[in-house]
């Protein structure tokens, strides 16, 4: 590894950016047709949607 790297300087939301990019690339390598928007959103760790009118009421609550 270069000695001369300055590691200071690093841009938190790039990486973040360049994690969730290749954890879908991995995801498309693996998978044997096309990935489906709610395949995608797992991947990418976002919940699933819930259809409207379909609300869920609070823990304990009506």
């Amino acid at each position: 590894m270069d000695s001369n790297l300055d590691t200071r300087l690093h841009d938190h939301v790039a990486l973040a950016e360049i994690e969730l990019y290749s954890d879908v690339l991995i995801a498309v390598a693996i998978a044997e047709e096309r990935l489906s928007i709610e395949e995608i959103d797992q991947v990418l760790g976002v919940p699933p949607r819930r259809p409207k009118g379909c609300e869920t009421p609070p823990p304990g609550g009506r």
